[in-house]
């Protein structure tokens, strides 16, 4: 049997409410960020949900404990209220997105200074082509 916890933690991030959405699968967790811009209701998160789960790009998956759900219903209640005060999100999703981010600052880094590369060699084959051009003449 497959295992996989989620959670969506939505909290407000000045000037953008901000969603975070954490999946562990495996012993493993990955993160999504989303932004919601002005305060979501209820049915506008389960409606994006709905619509756009499979479209979020989650992080790569970073090593995570699994914690055993509590039975107790006042338990859960207490933890849930717990996680309504405003702390902020968990350092492991915190250390997840950055991963995340400097994974893709590196990448759009080496694409553009590929791309500068490949433009600075066809401006000079240009310009080779074009003296090529005018000794011709002579």
């Amino acid at each position: 049997m497959r295992e996989l916890h989620g959670q969506l933690t939505v909290f407000f991030d000045a000037p953008f409410w901000v969603g975070i959405f954490e999946v562990i699968e495996k012993g493993k967790l990955s993160v999504a960020k989303v932004t919601f811009g002005p305060e979501p209701r209820e049915y506008e998160v389960m409606d994006y949900i709905q619509k756009h789960y499979y479209q979020l790009q989650f992080s790569t998956a970073v090593a995570a404990d699994v914690k055993a759900i509590a039975k107790n219903p006042k338990r859960r209640q207490r933890q849930a209220r717990r996680q309504m005060q405003p702390i902020g999100i968990g350092t492991r999703s915190q250390q997840a997105l950055k991963l995340q981010q400097e994974q893709s600052k590196t990448e759009r880094k080496t694409n553009s200074r590929e791309r500068k590369e490949a433009d600075k060699k066809l401006k000079f084959e240009m310009k080779q082509q074009k003296k090529k051009q005018k000794h011709r003449g002579r």
